[in-house]
């Protein structure tokens, strides 16, 4: 079974939880390929896919957004399972998010036309130093909570649970 874990990421911090994503996969006898989706040229070949992307002002980042909407047909006849990466600080990633937060709401009818397996958040990480001026400016103005607070324990064992069937026939 040939699995693509495909990610956008501003800073490569949601690169490393995609990264650990297929590590996880591959421990599990998966073939698994991991790929910015800007190097994916083709869904070809593949038996299902984990796709995720960075939080950026509380959606996904234009790339990952765009990969979903041009590949939502195709997606929706595979087991997908869909990751955001990105608020920061202490407690439950959809309470920091604002309550019950899952799924950036401009992408929920691609999200409902795929009708992935499973969708979840992960806490992010922000590092000033890879910040540019403005973003920082953001930061302090908005108050978000700095540093990494990516759980790889929550991360690997929702890897764990991704399971992929053989197709009947």
């Amino acid at each position: 079974m040939k699995l693509l874990v495909a990610y956008a990421s501003k800073y490569g911090s949601t690169a490393e939880i995609a990264e650990v994503i297929g590590k996880e996969l591959r421990k599990r006898e998966y073939e698994v390929e991991v790929k910015s989706v800007d190097e994916v040229d083709s869904l070809a070949g593949y038996d299902g896919f984990v796709i995720g992307s960075a939080l950026y002002a509380g959606g996904w980042l234009k790339a990952a957004a765009e990969f979903l909407r041009s590949n939502q047909e195709a997606l929706a006849n595979y087991p997908v399972w869909l990751f955001s990466s990105g608020p920061t600080g202490e407690g439950d990633p959809n309470e920091i998010m604002g309550g019950e937060w899952t799924f950036p709401e401009d992408l929920a009818a691609v999200r409902e036309a795929i009708q992935p397996k499973d969708v979840i958040l992960f806490h992010g990480k922000i590092d000033l130093d890879k910040l540019s001026f403005g973003e920082r400016m953001i930061i302090k103005s908005v108050k978000a909570t700095v540093g990494d607070y990516r759980d790889w324990l929550v991360i690997r064992t929702w890897a764990s649970l991704i399971q992929v069937e053989p197709k009947a026939g």
